[in-house]
């Protein structure tokens, strides 16, 4: 990789979700020009459609409160799953080990 190239890299900057929603804000609703926007942000005409476009293909997330709610629930049931399947192993593992320790001690292999 060239200099030119690590250097542009290195200065690509990243924008949040929030940040994203605000530029296309500015030219949505406040009306400013697209050129405008992207050389007020420094990002690409190209780089301003495809977060409109992501916004407009998931914008129905943000209608979309129960199912949240549910994958919320289901979340929570996920986590409370895992850490049940996780103490069940921690007690096959204790037990195992105490299977193996009374194995060597009755001296069978």
């Amino acid at each position: 990789m060239s200099n030119d190239k690590q250097n542009e890299a290195s200065q690509r900057r990243q924008f949040s979700p929030e940040q994203k929603i605000k530029i296309l804000r500015q030219h949505l609703l406040d009306k400013i020009p697209i050129s405008e926007v992207c050389e007020k942000h420094q990002i690409t005409p190209t780089q301003f459609y495809q977060w409109q476009k992501t916004f407009f293909e998931n914008g129905a997330m943000a209608f979309a409160k129960t199912n949240s709610r549910a994958a919320s629930q289901a979340e929570q049931r996920l986590a409370a799953l895992e850490n049940k399947l996780q103490r069940k192993d921690e007690v096959i593992a204790e037990i195992m080990a105490e299977h193996i320790l009374l194995k060597k001690e009755l001296g069978e292999s």
